[in-house]
């Protein structure tokens, strides 16, 4: 439910109102912009009675939330939700770039891709720590190793680090020492993690499961923001589709239905999509046309001798190339890189 406020009401009119709700045993949550003042309600609201509602001063209307996620709802918060990262701004009029190696493999390849993704203009690190794999014999990384070699790549040079949660036994490390906690595309629909990880404070980058829907990704997102935790970024890596010529299918539709129904900032990774290097650039330019506020590229020094997903890596020059092209392409969309 939601409960549109005259934005000339008075605080105390605001509370009466959200202290009768509160009554019902609900959860309110109070969204204030320039031009708008909603509060959005939470929880069972059979027994609230709109008609009641709508005698309050202050009241201008009562909206029923017809679909099931409520706090990732635009409805809920009109404006667009902007999440900064140590300075770093993801949402907005700005375009995020967050670039790194699939798997950390050691210290002095963290450290060689990280200085030239930044060199490059990637404004956040990204890299695998715990990596899981459909086999398990393939490198499934260095884990807590990787983590501390992700730290010194942050050091070295002042990039926030994104990396994967795959259990809840390191969520008090994640927290600690990771910048962007992501959960992968096999962990979307893992609600214990969804709802442990909604309890930290540090932003979630949600990817979308391989045969989710949309609506099945936002009820994801909505585990984690009922948990507490509403600094949730959502990540498109491509879907299950019946073609076998690209890894997966990239859903770029997503992008501006996504941005319709939500708040939350959606960036894409097109290297997961597309499982394939010479994919990997038009399909990031795609996606900013498409309203994407982020992209996620995976670059690796040496895709060959790479110990996990080389073959949609891209090298640091190539990076460097498709960045040049990325800040005009994002210039003309009037985004900020």
């Amino acid at each position: 439910m939601i409960i549109v406020m005259n934005p000339k009401c008075s605080k105390e009119e605001v509370l009466k109102i959200k202290k009768a709700i509160e009554e019902k045993g609900v959860l309110t949550h109070l969204s204030q912009g320039e031009t708008y003042c909603i509060l959005g309600v939470v929880g069972e609201t059979r027994a609230i009675d709109s008609n009641k509602l709508l005698r309050f001063q202050g009241v201008d209307k009562v909206l029923k939330v017809e679909e099931p996620f409520k706090k990732a709802n635009r409805l809920f918060k009109p404006e667009d939700t902007i999440i900064d990262v140590n300075g770093s701004i993801i949402g907005g009029k700005n375009l995020a770039v967050m670039a790194g190696p699939c798997s950390v493999e050691s210290e002095e390849q963290i450290i060689e891709i990280a200085k030239s993704v930044k060199e490059s203009g990637a404004t956040f690190l990204r890299g695998g720590a715990f990596k899981p794999r459909t086999s398990p014999y393939s490198f499934q990384g260095l884990e807590l190793e990787g983590l501390e070699l992700l730290k010194r790549a942050r050091a070295e040079t002042g990039l926030p680090i994104v990396t994967e949660i795959m259990s809840t036994d390191y969520i008090d490390q994640f927290e600690r020492d990771v910048d962007i906690i992501q959960i992968g595309a096999r962990n979307m629909q893992n609600f214990d993690l969804l709802k442990q990880i909604g309890k930290t404070r540090k932003p979630i980058l949600l990817k979308r499961g391989l045969s989710a829907t949309i609506e099945e990704w936002l009820m994801s997102a909505e585990y984690i923001m009922a948990s507490g935790n509403e600094n949730v970024i959502l990540c498109e890596r491509g879907i299950r589709t019946f073609e076998t010529y690209t890894r997966n299918t990239l859903d770029l539709s997503a992008i501006p239905v996504v941005k319709r129904l939500s708040h939350l900032p959606v960036i894409v990774d097109p290297s997961h999509a597309a499982g394939y290097w010479y994919l990997v650039e038009p399909l990031a330019k795609a996606a900013i046309a498409a309203g994407a506020d982020g992209l996620m590229i995976e670059v690796h020094n040496n895709p060959q001798c790479a110990l996990s997903d080389g073959q949609q890596s891209i090298k640091p020059e190539s990076f460097k190339i498709m960045m040049d092209k990325i800040k005009r392409l994002a210039e003309f969309e009037g985004k900020i890189l």
